[in-house]
């Protein structure tokens, strides 16, 4: 890539943002951050503690703060949390300061990927994961699609794959 821009990949959980940007950041020769990894890393303690011990409004305060650090880098891959679009502020930095890429999934999809993952704080102990996704999806997918400059289907493909078409359709 000539020009050393960002890359920010949003969309619920299970799309594979942190696979498929781990995949593009080493295809693009770009660094690549997760946000929650980041969260982790500076806490020193797992989301789901983080959720537990100060709530999720707690959780969103620092992944603003860390969304607000982390996008004023340069030639960057982004992999936020599904969540961290409900902040005006994220979008905002999000929209103004790269290129944003929904990763578009089925909660069926969602549903099979996060089923076993006990590191998802709003499924972890949920009796309905399904109810709880079809919920989230309702409130979230417009603001995804709000500052969506692509959106990709993520369901049926390979990270690879997924990666090979962001690398297209930034170059068009």
């Amino acid at each position: 890539m000539a020009e050393k821009r960002n890359i920010f990949l949003i969309g619920p959980m299970g799309a594979g943002k942190s696979t498929i940007g781990r995949q593009l950041a080493k295809s693009l020769h770009l660094e690549f951050f997760d946000s929650d990894s980041e969260i982790e890393r500076r806490t020193g303690a797992d989301i789901s503690w983080v959720f537990e011990l100060e709530g999720e409004e707690g959780f969103r305060d620092r992944e603003e703060k860390v969304i607000g650090e982390l996008t004023e880098n340069t030639g960057i891959v982004l992999a936020t949390g599904g969540g961290s679009i409900l902040s005006k502020e994220n979008r905002m930095r999000l929209s103004a300061r790269g290129v944003v890429v929904y990763l578009k999934t089925t909660i069926d999809k969602q549903v099979a990927r996060t089923q076993r993952d006990k590191r998802r704080p709003l499924i972890a102990d949920a009796d309905n994961p399904r109810e709880v996704l079809e919920a989230l999806a309702e409130i979230r997918d417009p603001l995804y699609e709000e500052i969506a400059d692509i959106t990709i289907e993520t369901d049926e493909q390979s990270a690879k794959l997924v990666a090979n078409q962001i690398i297209e359709q930034l170059g068009e």
